[in-house]
């Protein structure tokens, strides 16, 4: 019994939750190795008040989880401000390694799809005009 509770906590944890990488190398081998594209996202999770809706709005989305597990590899590159949620050296190296490369106008929250050759396939400025539906049919369109 206590397995099957275990398990069950572990498939709504999952289900309710896409899997985030921080490693931007890791993504690419894993888009390469999956046929998949990587979709980046630039946040500030914990000043930035449309990066937080886009979190909740849009990327927590039960269709949007369905939609990345089958189709995406996903990475958040964060810039927290406050102390307590600092970064090790080497996320938050890379992180502005990616900004210098990606978004050079420090734009949040940005959102871009690449391809597993990590090239810009399609960007989203700011938090979408548009339903999180709307996004997603976006985003699927775009490929």
């Amino acid at each position: 019994m206590m397995y099957l509770i275990l398990f069950l906590v572990q498939f709504m944890h999952n289900s309710t939750s896409p899997n985030w990488l921080t490693d931007f190398n890791q993504a690419k081998l894993e888009a390469k190795a999956q046929h998949k594209y990587i979709l980046l996202s630039f946040s500030g999770s914990d000043w930035c008040v449309p990066c937080i809706k886009m979190k909740r709005d849009y990327f927590s989305s039960q269709q949007f989880i369905n939609y990345s597990e089958k189709n995406l590899i996903l990475v958040n590159a964060d810039f927290p401000r406050k102390k307590k949620n600092k970064l090790p050296d080497t996320i938050k190296t890379q992180n502005e390694i990616l900004a210098d490369q990606y978004n050079k106008n420090a734009i949040f929250p940005m959102t871009i799809l690449l391809n597993d050759k990590a090239e810009i396939i399609k960007t989203w400025e700011g938090l979408p005009k548009v339903s999180a539906e709307k996004f997603l049919q976006e985003l699927s369109l775009t490929k």
